[in-house]
């Protein structure tokens, strides 16, 4: 029988760092697109997409902060429309937010357990997700 893929070991002074802002930055994130509707009818919200105003498109990316803003309403369909990685993305951010603040209370850091071979699968998995999300956006969702 193999190991789990993820343990909890005891975290050095640069793994709290690292984790402590990893923590910060999805905080920082989560309460952006908490309050995003309020930000925007205010007019200072962050700026369009550079991409976006180039070409027409959408990004790899884009509405991504409106799908986050939609989840936090509970409402998943206008989030998917968005956004189709949005949901996940956002249930990712909760517990990865979660995690990351038992880890620092606890003095402990999440480590992963991959084999090169898993981390390479891993990544054709999310470059692949993040393709077909495009896909989908660009040519079934609009934006």
């Amino acid at each position: 029988m193999s190991s789990l893929p993820i343990s909890m070991t005891r975290a050095l002074p640069a793994d709290r760092v690292r984790d402590f802002a990893l923590l910060g930055a999805l905080v920082v994130w989560l309460v952006y697109t908490k309050v995003f509707w309020v930000l925007q009818a205010a007019h200072f919200v962050a700026p369009p997409c550079p991409f976006y105003a180039m070409t027409g498109h959408p990004c790899p990316f884009c509405g991504g902060t409106r799908s986050f803003a939609y989840m936090w309403k509970g409402d998943l369909a206008d989030a998917v429309r968005l956004y189709p990685l949005g949901p996940v993305m956002f249930v990712g951010a909760l517990f990865g937010t979660a995690g990351l603040a038992f880890g620092s209370l606890t003095g402990r850091t999440w480590t992963p357990r991959l084999s090169p071979l898993q981390w390479r699968l891993l990544g054709i998995g999310a470059v692949s997700a993040l393709l077909l999300s495009w896909a989908l956006k660009v040519f079934v969702l609009g934006n």
